[in-house]
């Protein structure tokens, strides 16, 4: 390691080793400003690959970091290889060095030579990531619905077969994943839980709950077996006058139709002690909306949540389905990953796709982050267009591809890693 005078050593960027873990610990709970050691560092271990962990080191000590996961997720068209990238961090005494960039250059480099095609990640600073060519893909919904007034509209679907089984979550995790599998192909996003991912979804020591009770669950079934779930703490809370005013939690809500979907939210709404619920990931699309006879009392806020990177376009593009034919040529703008840089034609129906390298004349130009941006079948591209981010050279060019690369449901991740 090189040190020219009045300039700093330049980390070197390599693989974390296990026995760097608590170095990792430290630089994180610094990074992120939390406390992550003890038993939940020890959770979040069980789900890491140190080999796809990356550190910016200087000499031994520990600057920088990035991560990445091994997943299988559901995209248009069914199941791919995707990495999770974590734990994007740069100590705080190292910020401004280019660090950050080095760590997401080589990571991207590692993707391309292992031949994997998409990134994924949440993002804690909605601004940073799209300078390596992330796009923001996934957005989420949170609510803040009122006890009073959550009636439902006359359409709601009931069933009189079901039933509702409280019981702790531990005692009912065969169900719940159960559920939770039977859906996880149904939206762009989800992501197959591991044993180890499982484990942090269900922790329930003080550190998981966060001021709040220990997780509950509810289970809606019938004769045949489990047909949703739901998981929730609730903050229990009482007025100067002695009036119940708790808030319930709800980290997770899946069923499997919309009988047991509807009858998970009623109870969750009709809780005991409970003034309010507090839903704060929910699909852009969540069922919810229709089923409120008065949806303002929602009280939705828009966030955005997942953010994808098409890191090998040859790859990632003919992977996916298509809603809709289409026929484009596409110059495509990437200048940290330059073996997507170019031209390609995109040949697509609902049947297959190809995208090929190619030197007709491009009908549109667009950095690789809308790509990115539209790859799970989420966004529309032509606000895109209209804020000049997408060039259009054949009229109609623009209209074609957004509703090709569109999708019904939206997509949706439901669970940060």
């Amino acid at each position: 390691m090189n040190k020219e005078p009045g300039r700093p050593l330049s980390p070197v960027i390599r693989p974390i080793k296990e026995s760097e873990w608590p170095q990792w610990v430290e630089m994180d709970e610094e990074a992120f400003v939390e406390d992550s050691s003890g038993p939940r560092a020890d959770r979040f271990k069980a789900t890491v690959e140190f080999d796809r962990f990356l550190g910016a080191f200087e000499g031994d000590r520990l600057v920088g970091s990035t991560g990445g996961l091994s997943f299988t997720m559901t995209v248009p068209g069914g199941p791919r290889r995707v990495c999770g990238v974590t734990v994007v961090a740069v100590a705080p005494s190292h910020r401004r060095q280019g660090i950050m960039s080095g760590l997401m250059r080589r990571q991207l480099a590692d993707l391309h030579e292992n031949g994997e095609a998409i990134a994924v990640l949440y993002a804690s600073e909605a601004g940073i990531y799209g300078r390596f060519g992330y796009g923001r893909a996934v957005d989420n919904l949170f609510f803040r619905i009122p006890k009073r007034g959550s009636e439902f509209a006359r359409h709601a679907p009931e069933d009189p077969s079901l039933r509702l089984r409280v019981v702790r979550p531990s005692a009912a995790r065969g169900d719940i994943e159960k559920v939770f599998d039977a859906v996880l192909t149904t939206r762009p996003g989800l992501y197959a839980r591991s044993e180890a991912r499982w484990n942090l979804v269900l922790a329930d020591d003080e550190i998981a709950r966060r001021g709040a009770t220990s997780q509950r669950c509810v289970i809606a079934e019938d004769e045949t077996g489990p047909r949703g779930y739901a998981l929730f703490r609730i903050r229990p809370s009482f007025t100067d006058h002695d009036v119940p005013d708790g808030e319930l939690l709800l980290s997770e809500l899946f069923g499997l139709d919309p009988a047991a979907y509807a009858l998970l939210w009623r109870h969750v709404l009709d809780r005991d002690l409970c003034s309010r619920v507090y839903a704060w990931n929910r699909p852009s699309d969540d069922p919810i909306m229709h089923l409120l006879a008065e949806p303002r009392l929602l009280n939705a806020g828009w966030l955005d949540e997942m953010w994808v990177r098409v890191v090998d376009a040859g790859r990632a593009l003919p992977d996916r389905a298509y809603a809709a034919p289409v026929d484009v040529v596409i110059d495509l703008e990437d200048t940290v990953c330059p073996w997507n840089a170019g031209r390609w034609r995109l040949s697509a129906d609902t049947s297959g796709a190809t995208f090929e390298r190619t030197t007709e004349a491009a009908d549109l130009e667009l950095p690789v982050s809308v790509l990115g941006a539209a790859y799970l079948g989420g966004r529309t591209l032509g606000a895109y267009e209209a804020a000049g981010v997408i060039r259009e050279a054949r009229p109609g060019a623009v209209r074609a591809l957004s509703a090709a690369m569109s999708w019904d449901t939206k997509p949706w991740g439901g669970l940060i890693f």
